[in-house]
């Protein structure tokens, strides 16, 4: 009987170190898996500062995914005169100004629409870096595109265009699940009355990322 109780004690010790390692083997391999970057969420609105070749923006930035939409409130820095750049999943874009000196629009059709949420899919990981007074992942996709999440929060930080010089979002506010109201969606009715539709034929890589880099364009284009 003792011999059995000792056998039965090595055994549960034995079993008790299998377990224990085959833990620390699972979380061994977890730490050293690379981090995939967050799914946007399907609606939110972020503020953002915008460094574009030097010229200096302010972006409110209206995210929409369920009712297929995306909106750009652009202002220059020390300028009067905001852009509206109102994006639809059809690849439609109307690019307005309200301002009574200022007021005209400009029709645009992408070949792509709005971004998809999970846009990052197949990054590849760049490693960790310190921006903005944060901690964060870093991954790049088809060399077009930097982007820097928060390790804690998982928010966006920063993301950087390569393209034109160069294109650097500061994200300064991330609100998930605020929703614009539907009045402020409607395009004024002089964007109705445009005879010409500009039409954008891009057969780069870059379409990929849709209305991710089409406030650096609409803002040039109106």
């Amino acid at each position: 009987m003792k011999l059995r109780a000792a056998m039965a004690s090595e055994i549960e010790q034995l079993s008790r170190i299998f377990l224990y390692v085959n833990l620390f083997s699972l979380s061994a391999s977890y730490s050293m898996a690379e981090p995939i970057p967050a799914v946007w969420p399907e609606q939110f609105h972020a503020l953002m500062f915008m460094n574009k070749s030097g010229v200096l923006q302010k972006v409110d930035l209206w995210y929409d995914w369920p009712n297929g939409r995306n909106f750009n409130i652009i202002q220059n820095q020390l300028n009067d005169v905001v852009v509206y750049d109102l994006e639809w999943t059809n690849g439609t874009s109307f690019i307005y100004t309200l301002h009574p000196s200022d007021r005209h629009c400009k029709v645009v059709h992408f070949p792509v629409g709005i971004l998809c949420p999970n846009f990052l899919d197949d990054a590849t990981y760049l490693g960790q870096e310190h921006v903005d007074n944060f901690l964060c992942n870093v991954w790049t996709k088809v060399d077009f595109i930097v982007y820097y999440e928060d390790v804690l929060t998982r928010r966006p930080v920063k993301w950087f265009f390569y393209s034109d010089g160069g294109y650097t979002a500061h994200v300064m506010t991330f609100e998930v699940g605020a929703v614009l109201e539907d009045p402020h969606w409607q395009a004024p009715i002089y964007c109705f009355n445009q005879t010409e539709i500009i039409i954008i034929e891009s057969t780069t890589v870059h379409e990929d990322f849709g209305s991710l880099m089409r406030g650096e364009v609409d803002a040039a284009a109106a």
